[in-house]
């Protein structure tokens, strides 16, 4: 879990949260935003600007070595995935309206910036990602009202309406991993949008014709624990 100035772990609904040390990380004026776990178990998490427009935050990592900054220079980090061979990395960018290319090297957790999936005009902005086990890219689309799949190569390859206009999020679950979650917000909508989009701020599950990836779970040698340890969760994958 993400707050605005640390993280902790949740081990269950009502369990109290283990902090999870950060020697030597002030922010400032940055705070935390989405995180993802990569398929050795470290921790990626990206920053914003408080105020929302400065490019101030940073794509970070931490493993059992610390917390490394890889990429800077970022207003609005938002949603990241990897491709199915882990080599490589999609990261949006929501204030610039970008979602960048990395290379990946799964073994070292260094990255390299290998150019721009897609860029998008005006208002609507990528938001949360996830990759399907195709390798297709899917980008909620803030102001958009939609769910965007893309091919590794940049190229739309189709878009799910989702009946309100700003889908956060998304991820695959369901026991064939063919159900595609997403959440929206009301933030930013006035009153008379509110009213016309009355389920604005749920959760959606569509059935899809693609499977997902399952997510890795945190390997807890990646980070140091603040106060009890929390339990032992085992190394691998799950099934949201």
């Amino acid at each position: 879990m993400a707050f605005r100035a640390r993280m902790g772990l949740l081990a269950f609904p009502g369990a109290a949260i283990t902090e999870i040390d950060m020697p030597g990380l002030a922010l400032g004026d940055e705070r935390f935003n989405d995180a993802k776990v990569d398929a050795q178990g470290r921790l990626w998490i990206g920053t914003i600007d408080r105020a929302l427009h400065r490019p101030i935050g940073h794509f970070r990592r931490m493993d059992a070595s610390g917390i490394h900054a890889m990429a800077g220079g970022f207003a609005l980090s938002n949603g990241m995935a990897w491709s199915p061979d882990g080599c490589t990395l999609y990261f949006s960018e929501s204030f610039d309206r970008l979602v960048h290319r990395f290379d990946f090297d799964p073994a070292t957790g260094g990255i390299a910036h290998a150019g721009i999936l897609t860029s998008f005009h005006g208002a609507p902005k990528p938001d949360g990602l996830t990759v399907d086990a195709e390798g297709g890219i899917w980008c909620a689309v803030f102001g958009g009202g939609c769910i965007n799949r893309y091919l590794p190569d940049g190229t739309l390859d189709r878009s799910l309406k989702v009946p309100v206009t700003n889908p956060t999020s998304c991820m695959f679950g369901g026991p064939d991993m063919k159900t595609l979650f997403v959440t929206t917000a009301s933030y930013g909508l006035d009153d008379a949008a509110k009213a016309a989009q009355p389920l604005a701020g749920s959760v959606f599950a569509f059935s899809m014709d693609v499977a997902g990836l399952p997510e890795p779970v945190l390997d807890q040698r990646c980070v140091l624990l603040r106060n009890a340890p929390a339990p032992e969760v085992p190394r691998g994958l799950c099934h949201v």
